[in-house]
């Protein structure tokens, strides 16, 4: 992979981190999802008046990424009432390309060379990894764990299979997820007005700042992955993006001061092999 594809991805990965490291601080992480949500709404307008047409064939693909990413959000917020979060999620982000890879092999017609292949499982091991950082016996502990893990990861995988090829057939990446977020803004905020009215006014009225922040970090962060798509083959970025959970690591030890054991610089060093065999390759 073209090492300017890798700077970019790498740091679409740090924006995704940003964002996930805000959401998780929030004290109700549904205002926080929420806020990110809405905020993507401005910066999506701004693209689609920036960004030339889209192409009539890539509107079934918008929808279905809308609706994709509005369950991996609501999926998401219903993962962080586990204690074991840390487990799910690292899990998800390390298996989601390795089924991406699989189903753009299958479906796509995509191939891969050995060191691609290599870098893919070495990247998810390292990632997925990070899942055992809070001991092999919470880990183990219960059968959950491994259901969100793989739901989460379908979602994952569906959202960049979808998104990748739309991308491709729109002919403008940034028009196609301007468009998207329009929608998926539309879909989410119809819900929480629904559920949590008083949400929506706290965010409208209190944390303007906050969804232009957050939802302008993951805007661009998710803009840069989706060019990446119609540059590089889907599942080797969508591999690539998952060191965000890397990112997220490194923020919770600098900036919270979280403790940094063997495992966790193990599962740094791991990810990172694998971002330079893929750079090789």
């Amino acid at each position: 992979m073209p090492l300017t594809i890798i700077g970019v991805v790498l740091f679409a990965a740090l924006c995704h981190a940003s964002w996930n490291f805000l959401v998780k601080r929030a004290d109700d992480p549904f205002t926080g999802m929420t806020a990110v949500v809405f905020g993507h709404v401005p910066f999506g307008m701004l693209a689609v008046l920036v960004s030339p047409p889209v192409a009539s064939a890539a509107w079934p693909f918008i929808l279905v990424g809308a609706l994709l990413h509005c369950g991996y959000q609501f999926f998401l917020l219903n993962a962080y009432r586990y204690g074991d979060l840390s487990q799910v999620y690292p899990m998800a982000r390390g298996s989601a390309p390795l089924i991406t890879a699989v189903v753009s092999m299958l479906w796509l017609q995509e191939r891969y060379d050995g060191f691609q292949i290599a870098s893919l499982f070495i990247i998810g091991a390292g990632v997925i990894s990070l899942a055992f950082a809070g001991g092999l016996k919470k880990t183990a502990k219960k059968s959950t764990t491994a259901v969100l893990a793989i739901i989460t990861a379908g979602f994952i995988s569906s959202y960049s299979i979808n998104d990748g090829m739309g991308a491709r057939i729109a002919g403008t990446a940034l028009g196609f997820y301007g468009y998207l977020t329009i929608i998926n803004g539309i879909i989410f905020s119809g819900v929480v007005v629904v559920a949590r009215p008083q949400v929506a006014i706290q965010v409208v009225k209190h944390r303007i700042f906050e969804a232009i922040l957050g939802g302008g970090i993951s805007f661009l962060a998710y803009s840069l992955v989706i060019w990446s798509f119609t540059r590089a083959p889907i599942a080797l970025v969508a591999a690539l993006r998952e060191t965000s959970v890397i990112f997220a690591l490194l923020l919770g030890v600098f900036v919270l001061k979280e403790k940094l054991t063997w495992l966790k610089i193990f599962s740094v060093t791991i990810t990172l092999a694998g971002v330079i065999i893929l750079r090789i390759g």
